[in-house]
């Protein structure tokens, strides 16, 4: 765990890149573990490749996601409902993982 700075982290890829790396892969490994592994992995490449991560003072951690999420994944066949609830389920864990390594609390 490591001494989390609100400030720091809006230049978070220079301040907290190993953190971050360690919470995405986490959460990953959880999915992976969890859902369809090809599914999971197609969401990890073509849509979370091109989501922020953000931290509030009253909300914690939120991950931002690109415009029309689930229209950017090609790389597998599945109905949006599943996308969706997959994609969702890997967003709350994302969202968890970083507050596990940064020591910041939800409420």
């Amino acid at each position: 765990m490591t001494d989390f700075d609100p400030a720091k982290f809006e230049d978070k890829y220079a301040n907290y890149f190993p953190e971050l790396q360690k919470a995405y892969k986490n959460a990953f490994e959880r999915m992976n573990d969890t859902y369809d592994s090809e599914l999971v992995h197609a969401i990890d490449q073509q849509i979370l490749d091109e989501s922020e991560p953000f931290y509030d003072e009253r909300e914690g951690f939120y991950v931002e996601l690109p415009a029309d999420p689930t229209d950017r994944l090609t790389a597998v066949v599945a109905d949006d409902e599943k996308v969706s609830t997959v994609l969702e389920a890997y967003v709350a864990e994302i969202e968890s993982e970083l507050h596990r390594v940064f020591g910041v609390e939800t409420e």
